[in-house]
């Protein structure tokens, strides 16, 4: 049984904001892998939304520690739902995975470090690490401009109590270069953006409207590699390579 936190999480998949970041992170993944045939896996897997795109045209592995969202999961194509965290990462041989995707999961998690030296060693030489991660100037300026929360942004600016999240608890930031540092033969190939100006939007009516969406979709993946529009965006899209 889902809690209401999680819940609210589940309802808010169908929310535009939750359409337009999942349709970047996919966008972006693609444009320097071909994602067809290739063993993949999606590790925080959360409601399967991912894991389920990507096994159209892949072999999919997703692990998930919380076995209610992973009973509610997306299911209309066919891949592997294991429930675990770490540990299930170590069942895995060197080299295994092609891709190997964690979106919006490392600023919970109090083994970080560890768990991205396991993705560097059961990833594949030349393949494709993707993690999503909150980005601290973004926050700030969602909290100043979107939520005119000045308190919070001033508080984040300061390193004090990080913004919660009511499904998954406190963000604790860290640095693209940090993975790099964690992880064992990995180079960073791109850092983009995702939610550059959709965070800023402060009329939530119009993105209901018909044809916004992909208007603001349009826009959004023609600037997400460029400073200093990628600078402000309310969540990176770090993708590393294995070398």
């Amino acid at each position: 049984m889902l809690n209401e936190n999680l819940q609210n999480f589940l309802n808010n998949t169908k929310q535009p904001w939750f359409i337009e970041s999942y349709k970047m992170f996919w966008g972006q993944l693609a444009d320097i892998s071909n994602l067809t045939n290739l063993k993949i896996l999606d590790f925080g897997s959360g409601f399967g939304i991912t894991a389920n795109y990507m096994a159209e045209n892949n072999k999919v592995i997703a692990i998930e520690p919380n076995a209610d969202m992973a009973e509610e999961r997306v299911r209309e194509n066919n891949y592997t739902q294991f429930i675990g965290s770490i540990e299930k990462l170590k069942d895995f041989a060197d080299g295994y995975f092609d891709v190997v995707i964690c979106h919006n999961v490392l600023e919970y998690a109090s083994e970080r470090a560890e768990i991205v030296k396991e993705f560097s060693r059961i990833l594949k030489t030349d393949g494709i690490l993707s993690i999503v991660k909150h980005n601290k100037t973004g926050r700030i300026m969602h909290e100043v401009v979107f939520a005119n929360n000045t308190d919070e942004a001033l508080s984040i600016l300061d390193g004090g109590e990080r913004l919660p999240n009511a499904a998954f608890g406190r963000i604790d930031y860290y640095n693209p270069e940090d993975l790099v540092a964690w992880g064992d033969n990995l180079k960073i190939e791109k850092i983009l953006g995702v939610r550059m100006f959709f965070a800023l939007q402060q009329k939530n009516e119009i993105k209901y409207e018909p044809g916004w969406l992909e208007k603001m979709f349009e826009v959004e993946m023609r600037v997400c590699d460029l400073e200093p529009y990628k600078n402000i965006a309310y969540l990176n899209h770090v993708l590393l390579r294995k070398i």
